[in-house]
Order: structure tokens, then sequence, then C-alpha cells
């Protein structure tokens, strides 16, 4: 978790140059929400949710949230070292608990998270519920940036149904083990309009970072050749 806990390091520089192509795109276009998937587990996109969120907290007077909208394996809360007491966005949904009392303020990061909280029996069900988009309403009222950690786009049906509530995917992925059909099959599931771009992890050359391939606004054509940093 370099961008919370080693800030100045070289690897959070990394993270930064990702939330710099985040706030132009918010200044821009607009942009609030992001998603953040990957087509297979281990991808990294659980780290890279909170690196992500930790890089634009870290902007005076930025208001930000992160959600664990992975309802099926949340691993948000385990990777902070959040105690975990079952609150979160199953109960912000189902209506047993308003946002106010779900979220979580960590202070010294100045960042907020709504963790999954208790497995539900049909995540996906909640996700197309009417309460979801009026929760995702409510929190762009609340906050300048919103990132939810959702689950790989290809095993589950969940990404395609959150199209409509969120305003771009990054989507994550390892060099050397993401197959390469999953990850078309990834962008074929995904509307091309909301794709922000790709995050690669575990390039070759010696280095541990993260290399980024993106493009400028969810419109402008097919991501560039990912490049170093």
């Amino acid at each position: 978790m370099v961008s919370l806990l080693n800030p100045t390091s070289f690897e959070a520089e990394q993270y930064r140059k990702l939330r710099q192509l985040i706030e132009r795109m918010h200044r821009d276009n607009g942009l609030s929400v992001v998603a953040v998937t990957s087509p297979t587990a281990g991808d990294g996109k659980t780290t890279t949710a909170i690196n992500l969120v930790g890089s634009l907290a870290q902007a005076e007077g930025a208001r930000v949230l992160l959600i664990d909208a992975d309802m099926r394996q949340p691993a948000v809360t385990r990777n902070l070292g959040m105690r975990q007491d079952g609150r979160g966005l199953v109960d912000v949904v189902e209506g047993r608990l308003s946002l106010f009392d779900a979220v979580r303020f960590l202070e010294e990061y100045n960042l907020a998270v709504l963790p999954a909280g208790r497995i539900p029996e049909s995540p996906y069900e909640l996700v197309k519920a009417s309460a979801f988009a009026d929760l995702m309403q409510e929190v762009r009222q609340l906050y300048d940036y919103i990132v939810l950690d959702t689950p790989p786009a290809v095993a589950y049906p969940d990404c395609p149904a959150l199209e409509a509530l969120v305003d771009g995917f990054l989507v994550v992925v390892t060099a050397h083990k993401t197959p390469r059909k999953l990850l078309d099959e990834t962008v074929r599931e995904l509307s091309a309009e909301k794709m922000i771009g790709l995050v690669f992890n575990g390039v070759d050359g010696g280095s541990s970072y993260p290399y980024h391939g993106y493009r400028s606004s969810p419109k402008a054509g097919k991501p560039r050749k990912a490049k170093k940093g």
C-alpha cells in the first residue's frame, strides 16, 4: 500500500501519475466514479484501487471514497488492516444502515471507506437493485472521487451491470500471467466508451512498479501502447 505507507517512494509516484490522469479527466470530462476490475482474480485490482484512492486523497481538500463492491470476495478491509465488524455496502443497499453509519473514515489518510460488509446471497441482484443506483447518486453529491473495487469482469456479471452507474473502468492485468484471451473477453464485456484504459503490473525489466496504458478520455479511441511510468 505504497500510496498510504510510503507516499514519497518511487512506486507511489507511479500511482500518482495514474491519479494525474483521473484528475485531468475529472476536470475535462466530469469523471468522478471509477470502477477498477480485472480479467481474473489475483491481477492486483484491489491493490490498484487502494493505491489510487490513497494518491487522490493526498490532494488538499479532496473528498475521496473507496467502495468495496466485490461482495463475493471482499478484500479492501483486510488489505487496509481495518477491523471487520460486518457493516458495509450490503447493509446500505438493503436499507439496514444509512451511508453515514456504514462509511468508515481513515483520518490519517483523509480517506473514506465503505466496506462490502457481510457476504449476501445474491451480489448481482444487489448491484441491479434501484437502491444501489440511489446510493451511487448519493455518493456523487458527497465526494469528488469514488473508486469501486469490483469483481473480475469475466467470471461475474457485475461490471456490465455497473456500466450505467460509473463513469469509467480501469482494467488491471498482470504481465505474463493474465491470459490474452481473457483480456480480450473483458474488453468485449465492457462498453468501449467506458474504458479509461489498462494498468499493467509485473512488467519485465527488474521493476516491480506498475506500468500504465491509457488514453486521454473515454472516447479518444484505442488505448496507446503502454509505456513506462
